[in-house]
């Protein structure tokens, strides 16, 4: 059986059989990850339209490995086939180029599909060439697969490449004060990671956020324009902050998911590889996720003046000038680290207990869908 292409940090998938087994696993990760953010509520961490705003992610992303799985079906059957590029040392995800390419096929998608036979045709015509010419339909089988992707392409509620922001009304705090939680997400370019972003906000505007035909816009362009890895939330918030003066930001998060380690399909360095190389955990057991949630809070309110007579709020925000392992300015109120992992893992990471790990927060999955936390 071929291998995966170490090589270089962006590796091909180039075998049938790896690929399907990398979608497999992916498909039980983003399960795993909804009971994450159930427990998560369950301890009163994450409110219940928090909690739903993230399900809708974690599903839409898994729709979008699903429409890749049915893409790259398969991969190594067909000569000069177009094969999966995944980042093996930073993220152990697909490429941001693969999201960028099937945003462009579901541009086209109604087209692809109407040039196609339906799916009831080409299965029909696959068993005639199994039972009348005794020959595995491959190219068939292609078809099938493309048909099947297209078809998912066009259903939509996918995890795309950039998640314009929505939002969610949460209540009046009086007359002219609304709440609203603003959430969007993006597939970090430079990471190669699914990002979403919570915002609480507090809108004293004349109209209410999403239905003011001029604000609106303008808020959801500022808000992926800044949504950028490599800025700090407190530069989000306060940039923010300065160009809305009607919109206050309360509180920020940014939720990285990933990266994913593999011992069979990544190469990243550190503990956790140590760990599941150790841990020789069967197939779909053998991986670990690690969810990093970034939050800024607003510590009080100060007044400015604004043109001759007016004034506007300015948020201040509490920093953490000393976070773990001894990184400074980490630009948010707080940083927190979990692992999610099977249980063969966890117990490998219990016996090598390495460094750095005490204080990340443990997810641990079963084959039943239960999930249970440590410290």
């Amino acid at each position: 059986m071929s291998q995966v292409n170490y090589t270089k940090d962006h590796s091909d998938l180039v075998d049938t059989q790896i690929a399907r087994r990398y979608f497999g696993k992916f498909s039980k990760i983003t399960e795993h990850l909804g009971r994450v953010a159930a427990v998560m509520h369950a301890d009163g961490r994450l409110t219940k339209a928090e909690t739903n705003v993230l399900g809708r992610y974690i599903t839409n992303l898994n729709f979008t490995f699903r429409a890749l799985g049915h893409k790259y079906l398969m991969t190594g059957r067909m000569p000069r086939m177009a094969q999966l590029t995944v980042d093996r040392v930073e993220s152990g995800f697909p490429v941001h180029q693969e999201l960028m390419e099937m945003a462009n096929d579901a541009s086209q998608a109604d087209r692809h599909l109407r040039g196609m036979p339906t799916v009831d045709a080409i299965k029909d015509e696959m068993i005639r060439k199994i039972v009348g010419d005794l020959e595995v339909p491959v190219k068939l089988q292609y078809a099938l697969s493309q048909r099947m992707y297209y078809e998912e392409l066009l259903r939509g509620e996918l995890f795309w490449a950039k998640n314009d922001p929505d939002v969610v009304w949460k209540g009046n705090i009086s007359d002219r004060r609304r709440e609203f939680l603003v959430h969007w997400a993006v597939y970090d370019s430079q990471n190669n990671l699914p990002t979403i972003y919570l915002m609480d906000v507090e809108d004293t505007g004349r109209r209410a956020l999403p239905k003011d035909e001029r604000r609106w816009p303008e808020v959801q362009s500022h808000l992926m324009a800044q949504s950028l890895g490599e800025l700090k939330l407190l530069t989000i918030a306060r940039g923010f902050d300065q160009d809305f003066d009607n919109l206050h930001p309360k509180r920020l998060r940014r939720i990285h998911l990933g990266p994913m380690y593999s011992h069979a399909y990544t190469r990243q360095i550190g503990p956790m590889s140590d760990v599941l190389e150790q841990a020789r955990a069967p197939e779909g057991e053998d991986w670990a996720l690690v969810w990093t949630l970034e939050e800024l809070e607003s510590e009080r309110v100060e007044t400015e003046k604004s043109g001759w007579f007016g004034t506007v709020e300015r948020e201040v925000f509490t920093v953490d000038l000393f976070a773990e392992n001894g990184v400074t300015d980490i630009g948010a109120t707080r940083l927190e680290r979990s692992v999610i992992l099977p249980q063969r893992p966890f117990q490998a990471l219990e016996e090598r207990k390495p460094p750095g790990f005490r204080r990340v927060e443990k997810f641990v999955v079963s084959p039943t869908g239960r999930v249970l936390r440590y410290r």
